[in-house]
């Protein structure tokens, strides 16, 4: 059974979200820019199955979530609105799993709150802390540049190809990023560029894992999450036949990687 929505009051937003509740581990599943929660529906009914209790909620200006008109999408508001979820939900401290942005708002939290983090999976998430070359440097620099000159009709196209493999993916993308406007995803954006924070000495002070489509070609991601693995000593797990949105590509794979990363963790 679905547990049915909730609504969070924040500051200039109302986050919609919802609680399998029970006495099981929680995990908060947080989706990836232009989504929504539905992009966990497998994993999540896969991680109840198996007792978690599954938090899934909508970043602001995100699926059912709102922003107050005027008011502009930011990590740090993101960040605030995690912890306010955690705290509305009674929960001292939880899993983070999370999408591409919800990979890096995880890692960013749980660099800055760890006391709240039981664990980490990153799921087509670049490494917020790793190195950069000057080539990566200058295409993150460039990215929001970019695509503010493509056509607002043109962009939930561009960025479900770039996305997804399978066609229903694909699709499905598609209709999700057409609902949101593009300045507003031009904001977002700016959030996923500003968690990226070069420091590499940075360890992460929670267990890791990390998951990855084998067909994943978005930013550095196929060449970093190999390289973050191998510097923390964290399990890499590579889907094949998946994009970057792995969860819709290999919905039963991603959901698999996830319970073997949970199942290693000791609480």
């Amino acid at each position: 059974m679905v547990p049915p929505d909730r609504r969070l009051r924040r500051p200039n937003a109302a986050i919609a979200f919802t609680d399998s509740e029970g006495d099981g581990t929680p995990v908060v599943l947080t989706h990836g820019a232009g989504l929504d929660r539905t992009m966990f529906d497998a994993q999540a009914q896969a991680l109840e199955g198996a007792g978690y209790r599954v938090i899934t909620w909508d970043l602001r200006a995100h699926g059912a979530s709102t922003l107050a008109p005027g008011t502009r999408f930011t990590a740090t508001d993101a960040l605030d609105d995690l912890d306010a979820l955690l705290t509305a939900c009674r929960i001292d401290r939880a899993v983070l799993v999370g999408h591409s942005l919800g990979g890096n708002l995880a890692q960013a939290f749980a660099r800055a709150r760890s006391d709240r983090v039981l664990g980490l999976i990153a799921m087509d998430s670049t490494w917020n802390t790793g190195p950069l070359s000057a080539l990566e440097r200058r295409a993150l620099r460039l990215a929001a540049p970019s695509l503010a000159l493509v056509p607002a009709r043109r962009l939930p196209g561009l960025m479900a190809r770039a996305s997804a493999v399978s066609p229903w993916a694909v699709e499905r993308v598609e209709q999700t990023f057409a609902r949101m406007p593009k300045p507003v995803f031009l904001d977002v954006w700016r959030a996923v560029v500003s968690f990226v924070d070069p420091d590499p000495g940075y360890r992460s002070p929670v267990p890791l894992g990390l998951v990855r489509g084998a067909q994943d070609r978005t930013g550095n991601i196929a060449t970093a999450m190999p390289r973050w693995a191998e510097a923390e000593g964290a399990s890499e797990f590579v889907i094949p036949g998946a994009g970057h949105l792995v969860t819709w590509d290999a919905p039963e794979a991603a959901s698999g990687a996830l319970l073997r990363i949970l199942g290693g963790w000791t609480p």
